[in-house]
Protein backbone atom coordinates (compact mmCIF):
# COMPACT_ATOMS: atom_id res chain seq x y z
CA UNK A 1 0.00 0.00 0.00
CA UNK A 2 1.65 3.49 -0.89
CA UNK A 3 2.49 5.77 1.82
CA UNK A 4 2.76 8.59 -0.65
CA UNK A 5 0.04 11.74 0.21
CA UNK A 6 -2.20 12.12 -2.43
CA UNK A 7 -4.37 15.34 -2.71
CA UNK A 8 -6.87 15.98 -4.96
CA UNK A 9 -7.30 19.88 -6.81
CA UNK A 10 -10.18 21.17 -9.06
CA UNK A 11 -8.75 23.94 -11.27
CA UNK A 12 -11.93 26.11 -11.48
CA UNK A 13 -11.97 29.04 -13.79
CA UNK A 14 -15.31 30.80 -14.11
CA UNK A 15 -14.73 31.90 -17.88
CA UNK A 16 -14.93 29.41 -19.74
CA UNK A 17 -14.81 29.92 -23.24
CA UNK A 18 -17.51 27.57 -24.47
CA UNK A 19 -19.71 28.06 -21.39
CA UNK A 20 -19.11 31.16 -19.23
CA UNK A 21 -20.43 30.21 -15.59
CA UNK A 22 -20.95 26.87 -16.28
CA UNK A 23 -19.54 25.69 -13.03
CA UNK A 24 -21.99 27.70 -10.95
CA UNK A 25 -25.16 26.92 -12.65
CA UNK A 26 -27.35 24.75 -11.17
CA UNK A 27 -27.19 20.97 -10.67
CA UNK A 28 -30.00 19.34 -8.77
CA UNK A 29 -29.71 22.50 -5.85
CA UNK A 30 -26.42 22.61 -5.77
CA UNK A 31 -23.81 24.68 -8.36
CA UNK A 32 -21.75 22.07 -10.60
CA UNK A 33 -18.73 22.70 -8.69
CA UNK A 34 -19.83 22.18 -5.48
CA UNK A 35 -21.24 18.57 -7.04
CA UNK A 36 -17.89 18.02 -8.20
CA UNK A 37 -16.35 18.75 -5.12
CA UNK A 38 -18.83 16.35 -3.77
CA UNK A 39 -17.98 13.52 -5.86
CA UNK A 40 -14.17 13.70 -5.40
CA UNK A 41 -14.61 13.79 -1.76
CA UNK A 42 -16.95 10.44 -1.73
CA UNK A 43 -14.31 8.59 -3.14
CA UNK A 44 -12.20 8.79 -0.02
CA UNK A 45 -9.20 8.11 -2.41
CA UNK A 46 -7.60 11.13 -1.14
CA UNK A 47 -5.90 12.84 1.82
CA UNK A 48 -7.26 16.31 1.01
CA UNK A 49 -9.72 18.10 -1.86
CA UNK A 50 -9.64 21.35 -2.94
CA UNK A 51 -11.16 23.89 -5.06
CA UNK A 52 -8.63 26.17 -6.62
CA UNK A 53 -9.96 28.86 -8.90
CA UNK A 54 -9.66 32.59 -9.91
CA UNK A 55 -13.48 33.31 -9.01
CA UNK A 56 -13.97 35.48 -6.00
CA UNK A 57 -17.82 33.90 -6.50
CA UNK A 58 -16.48 30.28 -6.69
CA UNK A 59 -14.25 30.46 -3.67
CA UNK A 60 -16.87 32.08 -1.12
CA UNK A 61 -19.60 29.38 -2.92
CA UNK A 62 -16.64 26.33 -1.72
CA UNK A 63 -15.98 27.74 1.71
CA UNK A 64 -19.80 28.55 2.34
CA UNK A 65 -20.28 24.85 1.57
CA UNK A 66 -17.87 24.06 4.13
CA UNK A 67 -15.29 23.23 1.38
CA UNK A 68 -11.39 23.97 0.98
CA UNK A 69 -10.55 27.01 -1.81
CA UNK A 70 -7.89 28.18 -2.80
CA UNK A 71 -7.06 31.50 -4.86
CA UNK A 72 -4.87 31.68 -7.61
CA UNK A 73 -2.91 35.15 -7.20
CA UNK A 74 -1.98 35.05 -10.94
CA UNK A 75 -3.35 34.90 -14.21
CA UNK A 76 -3.04 31.32 -15.42
CA UNK A 77 -4.01 29.32 -19.13
CA UNK A 78 -4.65 26.27 -18.22
CA UNK A 79 -5.54 23.92 -14.92
CA UNK A 80 -1.76 22.73 -14.77
CA UNK A 81 -0.47 26.27 -13.97
CA UNK A 82 -3.26 26.94 -11.56
CA UNK A 83 -2.95 23.77 -9.46
CA UNK A 84 1.36 24.09 -9.92
CA UNK A 85 0.79 27.56 -7.85
CA UNK A 86 -1.57 26.08 -5.31
CA UNK A 87 0.84 23.23 -4.03
CA UNK A 88 4.08 24.44 -4.56
CA UNK A 89 4.75 24.96 -1.09
CA UNK A 90 2.58 21.98 0.26
CA UNK A 91 4.04 18.18 1.37
CA UNK A 92 2.46 16.39 -1.02
CA UNK A 93 3.77 13.24 -3.72
CA UNK A 94 0.79 12.74 -5.75
CA UNK A 95 -1.59 15.19 -7.30
CA UNK A 96 -4.90 13.80 -8.99
CA UNK A 97 -6.16 17.09 -11.42
CA UNK A 98 -9.98 16.75 -11.26
CA UNK A 99 -11.76 18.93 -13.91
CA UNK A 100 -14.24 20.98 -12.31
CA UNK A 101 -16.99 20.56 -14.90
CA UNK A 102 -16.74 16.49 -14.46
CA UNK A 103 -19.75 16.25 -11.29
CA UNK A 104 -19.19 12.39 -12.46
CA UNK A 105 -16.30 11.39 -11.65
CA UNK A 106 -15.43 7.36 -10.74
CA UNK A 107 -14.34 6.26 -7.73
CA UNK A 108 -12.71 3.06 -10.01
CA UNK A 109 -11.22 5.13 -12.53
CA UNK A 110 -9.83 7.15 -9.92
CA UNK A 111 -8.21 3.96 -8.25
CA UNK A 112 -6.61 2.69 -11.98
CA UNK A 113 -4.45 5.86 -11.66
CA UNK A 114 -3.92 5.70 -8.18
CA UNK A 115 -2.68 1.82 -8.96
CA UNK A 116 -0.20 3.45 -11.68
CA UNK A 117 2.11 4.87 -8.88
CA UNK A 118 1.40 2.09 -6.14
CA UNK A 119 2.59 -0.02 -8.63
CA UNK A 120 5.88 2.21 -10.11
CA UNK A 121 8.42 1.30 -7.76
CA UNK A 122 11.28 3.07 -9.40
CA UNK A 123 9.38 6.66 -9.97
CA UNK A 124 9.90 6.64 -13.93
CA UNK A 125 6.61 7.61 -14.16
CA UNK A 126 5.57 11.28 -14.51
CA UNK A 127 2.00 11.46 -15.14
CA UNK A 128 -1.28 8.65 -15.65
CA UNK A 129 -4.11 9.87 -17.36
CA UNK A 130 -6.98 8.28 -18.46
CA UNK A 131 -7.92 7.06 -22.25
CA UNK A 132 -11.60 5.48 -23.77
CA UNK A 133 -12.21 3.89 -26.55
CA UNK A 134 -14.33 5.92 -29.48
CA UNK A 135 -16.37 4.04 -31.63
CA UNK A 136 -18.61 6.74 -33.62
CA UNK A 137 -16.98 8.55 -36.38
CA UNK A 138 -19.23 11.87 -34.68
CA UNK A 139 -16.30 11.24 -31.47
CA UNK A 140 -13.53 10.36 -33.24
CA UNK A 141 -14.21 14.01 -35.84
CA UNK A 142 -15.39 16.06 -33.08
CA UNK A 143 -12.61 18.64 -31.80
CA UNK A 144 -14.07 18.70 -28.03
CA UNK A 145 -12.42 15.19 -28.14
CA UNK A 146 -8.70 15.03 -27.49
CA UNK A 147 -7.38 12.13 -28.84
CA UNK A 148 -4.16 10.05 -27.38
CA UNK A 149 -1.87 7.62 -29.53
CA UNK A 150 0.44 5.24 -27.21
CA UNK A 151 2.89 3.15 -27.27
CA UNK A 152 3.36 -0.41 -26.79
CA UNK A 153 3.53 0.29 -23.26
CA UNK A 154 0.06 2.78 -22.74
CA UNK A 155 2.71 5.78 -22.52
CA UNK A 156 1.52 8.40 -24.16
CA UNK A 157 3.19 9.59 -27.99
CA UNK A 158 0.76 12.22 -28.59
CA UNK A 159 -2.36 14.29 -28.48
CA UNK A 160 -4.49 16.36 -30.27
CA UNK A 161 -7.78 17.30 -31.41
CA UNK A 162 -7.60 15.80 -34.71
CA UNK A 163 -8.84 12.33 -35.40
CA UNK A 164 -4.90 10.38 -34.51
CA UNK A 165 -4.24 8.15 -36.15
CA UNK A 166 -4.63 9.20 -40.00
CA UNK A 167 -6.77 5.99 -41.29
CA UNK A 168 -4.92 5.81 -45.17
CA UNK A 169 -4.97 2.35 -44.87
CA UNK A 170 -8.44 1.28 -44.71
CA UNK A 171 -7.74 -2.52 -44.71
CA UNK A 172 -5.76 -1.94 -41.60
CA UNK A 173 -8.17 -1.58 -38.19
CA UNK A 174 -7.29 1.14 -35.93
CA UNK A 175 -8.95 1.95 -32.30
CA UNK A 176 -8.97 5.88 -31.38
CA UNK A 177 -8.79 6.74 -27.73
CA UNK A 178 -10.28 9.92 -26.29
CA UNK A 179 -8.19 11.17 -23.34
CA UNK A 180 -10.23 11.60 -20.13
CA UNK A 181 -9.46 15.19 -18.27
CA UNK A 182 -9.21 13.75 -14.86
CA UNK A 183 -5.10 13.13 -14.74
CA UNK A 184 -2.29 12.46 -12.01
CA UNK A 185 1.17 13.62 -11.79
CA UNK A 186 4.15 13.59 -9.02
CA UNK A 187 4.83 17.06 -7.63
CA UNK A 188 8.11 17.32 -9.13
CA UNK A 189 6.61 16.86 -12.93
CA UNK A 190 3.81 19.38 -12.08
CA UNK A 191 6.58 21.98 -11.04
CA UNK A 192 8.68 21.35 -13.81
CA UNK A 193 5.83 21.89 -16.44
CA UNK A 194 5.35 25.12 -14.39
CA UNK A 195 8.23 26.83 -14.75
CA UNK A 196 8.68 25.47 -18.45
CA UNK A 197 7.17 28.00 -21.31
CA UNK A 198 3.91 27.25 -23.77
CA UNK A 199 5.71 25.95 -27.14
CA UNK A 200 3.53 26.74 -30.28
CA UNK A 201 2.00 22.98 -30.43
CA UNK A 202 0.91 23.19 -27.31
CA UNK A 203 -0.69 27.17 -28.19
CA UNK A 204 -2.03 25.82 -31.31
CA UNK A 205 -4.05 22.60 -29.92
CA UNK A 206 -5.00 24.00 -26.74
CA UNK A 207 -3.73 20.70 -24.58
CA UNK A 208 -1.37 21.60 -21.76
CA UNK A 209 -0.42 17.40 -22.23
CA UNK A 210 1.53 18.13 -24.44
CA UNK A 211 4.02 20.55 -22.83
CA UNK A 212 4.84 17.67 -20.56
CA UNK A 213 5.62 15.32 -23.75
CA UNK A 214 7.74 18.19 -25.13
CA UNK A 215 9.77 17.88 -22.03
CA UNK A 216 10.64 14.49 -21.80
CA UNK A 217 7.60 13.43 -19.01
CA UNK A 218 6.13 10.02 -19.44
CA UNK A 219 2.60 9.77 -19.12
CA UNK A 220 1.02 6.70 -18.59
CA UNK A 221 -2.00 6.39 -20.25
CA UNK A 222 -5.03 3.75 -18.95
CA UNK A 223 -7.94 2.36 -20.41
CA UNK A 224 -11.06 2.86 -18.51
CA UNK A 225 -14.59 2.49 -19.68
CA UNK A 226 -15.92 4.44 -16.65
CA UNK A 227 -16.46 7.61 -19.26
CA UNK A 228 -17.67 10.34 -17.07
CA UNK A 229 -20.36 13.56 -18.21
CA UNK A 230 -18.15 16.62 -18.92
CA UNK A 231 -20.26 19.47 -19.21
CA UNK A 232 -19.07 22.30 -21.94
CA UNK A 233 -22.12 23.18 -22.81
CA UNK A 234 -26.00 24.13 -21.95
CA UNK A 235 -26.49 20.90 -24.14
CA UNK A 236 -24.33 18.90 -21.20
CA UNK A 237 -26.07 20.58 -18.58
CA UNK A 238 -29.61 19.20 -19.48
CA UNK A 239 -27.56 15.83 -19.86
CA UNK A 240 -26.51 16.03 -16.28
CA UNK A 241 -29.67 17.63 -14.50
CA UNK A 242 -31.34 14.36 -16.25
CA UNK A 243 -29.06 12.20 -14.23
CA UNK A 244 -30.14 13.50 -10.76
CA UNK A 245 -34.11 12.63 -11.56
Amino acid sequence: MSTDKVIAMIPARYQASRFPGKLMQDLAGQPVIIRTYEAAKSTKLFDEVYVVTDSKLIYDEVQNYGGKAIMSHEEHDCGSDRIAEAVQDMEVDIVINVQGDEPFINEKALGQLLQVFNEDKDKGVDLASLKVKLTSEEDILNPNHVKVITDLNDFALYFSRSPIPFHRAKDIDVDYYKHVGIYAFRKKALMDFYNLPMSPLEASEKIECIRYLENGKTIKMVETQEVSIGIDTPEDLEKARQRFL
